[in-house]
């Protein structure tokens, strides 16, 4: 069984990278006339992160001051 297995794995996981896409500065189609070719950048390009670590950051906060809260008020008791 472990060696179908394995048979299975090492026959699949090369098709598999085969069909890996290429990045998009590489596209296989060429480039229209007069132009670089490829597409936007991966990721987004410059989106706006501050407020979002800023949130995560906050929210990390409150709950380590609630398990906090809960363990001195267990202590008390």
């Amino acid at each position: 069984m472990k060696k179908l297995l394995l048979i299975t794995a090492i026959l699949i996981f090369p098709l598999a990278m085969a069909f890996a896409q290429p990045n998009p500065g590489q596209n296989a189609g060429g480039t229209p006339a007069g132009g670089t070719g490829g597409g936007a950048p991966i990721g987004g390009g410059a989106a706006p992160v501050g407020s979002g670590i800023a949130l995560l950051l906050a929210l990390g906060a409150g709950y380590g001051a609630k398990k906090i809260y809960d363990v001195r008020k267990k202590l008390a008791e």
